[in-house]
């Protein structure tokens, strides 16, 4: 039995060549990409999408729905790393620690969407506290987040570590009109009954993320404390390999928080901060936005789906 073949459409940017680096090793699949002389052939990339098992598509949204529309061969599986479906009816969302079954559903569909990097972090802290209702569908929640600047693609790499990175700034909070394009996914995947505020910045690092989350406690239910929204984030995740918990004691002695700490894999650390005098409580997410956050993801997707065979 030949190897499943992995077509990557849109290879050379920050997603699709840290997903060629994490996949080039393996001898389990043949991996494929157009030469630089026939990306753009729109031709050519639908004769290589109608050819392949599994399409990983790491293009602008407009170029992934082009791409979609291409497929002709009913038996070609698609995960799209753009935002261009992660929403969309008929696509299973590519965040396996979700909810329970979420593998399963992943496994089996034919169109998977990988969640955006900071949705990532904000579905998993706030989801399972939802569900349990331990934190209110209405909360006002308001979401502030620290990428490295890979999480701005090819310009913003550009831009760092180009001719004129002596210019970059070292620090750029963006999307002042509170209109990312975000929060309806975060919305759409957590549960919540409003937008949430999210406030997106880049630093002057190259990968990683810091994702915070404040909640002032008499704004919860009666009871609800640091330790129970920890409790909460403990039991859903107990046993997924890719998402850990802080100990709550460990974290109260945490003084300050790396978003640089987990890049390279495809890990994500969640933990509770508490203040009990002051009655507030701050969420974090720590996790590389180029793996859990994109390259990873994809891969964990890619291998869930090739394990159905």
């Amino acid at each position: 039995m030949s190897s499943p073949t992995i077509f990557i459409d849109g290879d050379q940017g920050t997603t699709g060549l840290q997903i060629h680096e994490r996949l080039r090793q393996r001898t389990d699949l043949q991996l494929f990409t157009l030469p630089a002389a026939e990306r753009k052939d729109s031709g050519r990339r639908a004769e290589a999408i109608n050819a392949c098992d599994i399409a990983i598509l790491c293009l602008p949204d407009e170029a992934a729905r082009e791409a979609v529309l291409a497929v002709r061969n009913p038996s070609v599986r698609v995960i799209d790393a753009s935002s261009a479906h992660r929403t969309s009816p008929g696509w299973v969302y590519g965040f396996p620690e979700m909810c329970a079954g979420q593998p399963e559903l992943i496994a089996q569909a034919q169109r998977v969407s990988n969640p955006g990097c900071y949705p990532t972090g904000a579905i998993g802290l706030l989801r399972p506290l939802i569900e349990a209702g331990l934190l209110p569908r209405d909360y006002p929640v308001s979401i502030h987040a620290v990428s490295g600047y890979s999480g701005g693609g090819r310009p913003a790499v550009d831009a760092h570590e180009g001719a004129d990175a002596t210019r970059a700034l070292p620090f750029r909070i963006y999307s002042l009109a509170l209109d990312h394009k975000h929060p309806p996914e975060i919305r759409h995947y957590t549960g919540l009954a409003q937008r949430p505020v999210f406030v997106p910045a880049y630093g002057n690092f190259r990968q990683g993320i810091v994702l915070t989350v404040a909640l002032e406690t008499r704004l919860l239910p009666a009871g609800v404390s640091g330790e129970a929204l920890h409790a909460g984030l403990a039991s859903r995740y107990a046993g997924a390999p890719h998402v850990k918990i802080v100990p709550f004691a460990d974290a109260q002695r945490m003084t300050h928080l790396d978003p640089q700490m987990l890049n390279g894999s495809n890990d994500m650390e969640l933990g509770v901060l508490n203040n009990a005098e002051h009655g507030q409580i701050l969420l974090f997410a720590v996790f590389d936005n180029l793996g859990k956050g994109a390259a990873g993801a994809a891969v964990q997707n890619l291998d869930l789906m090739l394990a159905r065979g």
